[in-house]
């Protein structure tokens, strides 16, 4: 442990450096100059700090005072004086110091203070340590703990794959426009990561509709579709029950991805912002890719149509704030269309 001593007078200095030196692995760096003292302080690490009270260029009161570090981090401080002035103890206290010793200096008081100063000192950076293992730990465990959720998301849309042909690629877009409209809407970081990694759930439930439904190469019946709309409840029903954060997530979206902001939605017909914001976000994004993707049943949109088709929706299908901020970032939404590509010949079922 490094310990700093403070003092104008030569002598001073040489008698605590030696009694220092009793210490075991406590080694002394001495000043005369109160200035370059606080100097160095401000730019090394060290354990304590012995500090004389009255000295030229500037006094012990003024240099604790200046000290960078906040007060609750800053090492002990141990204030050498003559004056026996109450006042002087109390300014010393509410600058920082930790303890006083009158002087002259009594060896055995000196040095006892000097241990407890720091063993305090040991005690604080062993707590700190201890603190920032256990913020690391928590952090891995968290990692952890959302890594293991998305594997078991991406199982699961990997599984749904081989009842819905829906292209990898429509998923990673209408998942990375979701993200964007969070972002744009000023939701934390945190929650537009959970919004990308969640928002692919949104059609598990097909896994429950029938091949003749679901692959049908044209547009479905009345009947076909109630069947069809079936997919929003089994989706959120498969999800529910887990209780990792961002499954809930994914399951809010399953059940309320198909809801209007005009109340004419399905399945529950919550109008406005009775809709959850991520149904309403994760609505704006799959239709948007949807319309602008080959289907059995029509050739793709143009990017200009999609647009347009959903500022002619707004406040109708889709919550307006959500189409804004999509349209708000048009390059981001075109850099995301070129990135994710379908393959070629790649076809999508009913949404």
């Amino acid at each position: 442990m490094k310990v700093v001593l403070v003092d104008d007078t030569h002598i001073n200095l040489v008698l605590m450096s030696r009694l220092v030196d009793k210490l075991q692995d406590v080694s002394t760096i001495s000043f005369q100059s109160a200035r370059e003292a606080l100097a160095w302080c401000n730019a090394h690490p060290y354990d304590l700090l012995i500090v004389d009270y009255m000295m030229p260029d500037m006094n012990g009161l003024e240099l604790i005072a200046r000290l960078q570090a906040p007060a609750d981090q800053r090492p002990p401080v141990l204030m050498v004086t003559a004056s026996v002035d109450v006042d002087v103890r109390h300014r010393a206290l509410e600058n920082g110091a930790s303890d006083f010793l009158i002087k002259p200096i009594d060896k055995v008081e000196f040095l006892a203070r000097t241990r407890n100063m720091l063993a305090l000192r040991s005690a604080t950076l062993g707590l700190q340590h201890r603190a920032s293992w256990l913020a690391e730990e928590v952090a891995k465990a968290t990692a952890e703990l959302r890594a293991r959720e998305q594997e078991t998301i991406m199982l699961l849309c990997r599984a749904s794959e081989y009842r819905d042909p829906e292209t990898g690629a429509h998923i990673q877009r209408m998942a990375h426009y979701s993200r964007l409209i969070a972002e744009q809407l000023g939701l934390p970081e945190e929650q537009q990561q959970d919004v990308l990694n969640a928002a692919p759930m949104h059609d598990i439930g097909k896994v429950g509709t029938p091949d003749h439904i679901l692959l049908k190469p044209g547009r479905l019946d009345p009947d076909e579709m109630a069947v069809m709309r079936q997919h929003a409840g089994i989706g959120y029903n498969i999800l529910k029950d887990c209780q990792a954060r961002m499954l809930q997530l994914a399951a809010e979206i399953a059940l309320t991805h198909h809801e209007r902001y005009d109340g004419t939605g399905y399945p529950r017909g919550l109008a406005g912002e009775a809709i959850p914001l991520v149904g309403r976000i994760v609505a704006v994004a799959d239709v948007f890719d949807a319309l602008t993707s080959v289907r059995p049943y029509k050739s793709a949109w143009s990017m200009e149509d999609a647009r347009q088709h959903l500022l002619d929706n707004c406040g109708g299908h889709f919550d307006p704030r959500c189409v804004d901020a999509l349209l708000q970032r048009w390059d981001d939404v075109q850099e995301i269309r070129a990135r994710f590509r379908d393959e070629p010949g790649a076809a999508t079922a009913h949404g």
